[in-house]
């Protein structure tokens, strides 16, 4: 338990890092620079960390044994009113943080493939696992954020796709959409949710690894 905490924190911490100063970065690119104005277009983690997010509720899934590991920094500041084109830059925003975790996902599995290759490693080498829990948790934050349920990114990419009418309508539930999470979360229905897409990509991932052997 100890070996897991302190090989899947700091990879968490990083990938939640990274998603976050990935959206600043793109709305930077699009016209805003809220972000960079209030010191968050950074990857030093201290301006990130939500005490919640990032620190108790990914140590709950750790401590309960969760089949899978998530949590969230404080949410990079950014003002859509900035962007040069409002409706395409928001959707680049908001796929910007799950393009890099899925991107860090295929790193992961690079790497991964290239150290068993060279090593030819034991399977509880700390190395080995690092890559591994690299692998499932970013894939598991990619899935997680592209799910249509407000605040996350997956709600303002549907938000930007439906007709005015339905996006009106389905806007009336953003107020209510952690509240959708956490009971979600507790009825063990998000595991049922994430888990098959999750699974897809890891197929993929693994059908990439399987050159290396």
């Amino acid at each position: 338990m100890i070996q897991q905490i302190i090989i899947t924190f700091p990879i968490l911490l990083f990938s939640i890092v990274l998603h976050e100063y990935c959206h600043g970065y793109v709305a930077y690119m699009c016209g805003d620079n809220t972000a960079k104005q209030l010191g968050r277009l950074t990857m030093n983690p201290i301006p990130h960390i939500d005490l919640m997010g990032s620190i108790i509720l990914p140590a709950i899934l750790i401590f309960s044994n969760a089949p899978f590991l998530i949590g969230y920094p404080k949410p990079v500041p950014v003002n859509p009113n900035n962007f040069r084109d409002y409706k395409k830059h928001h959707i680049y925003v908001s796929l910007a943080g799950v393009s890099a975790n899925l991107l860090l996902a295929v790193i992961f599995t690079l790497l991964l493939g290239f150290y068993a290759k060279l090593f030819n490693p034991e399977q509880n080498s700390v190395i080995l696992l690092m890559f591994k829990y690299g692998i499932q948790i970013n894939v598991i934050l990619a899935v997680f954020n592209l799910l249509p349920i407000p605040p996350l990114d997956g709600s303002w990419v549907l938000y930007h796709l439906l007709p005015r009418d339905l996006a009106a309508m389905y806007q009336k539930i953003f107020p209510y959409g952690f509240f959708i999470i956490i009971f979600l979360l507790m009825t063990n229905m998000l595991h049922l949710i994430i888990m098959p897409i999750n699974n897809l990509i890891l197929v993929f991932l693994s059908t990439l690894l399987s050159f290396f052997y």
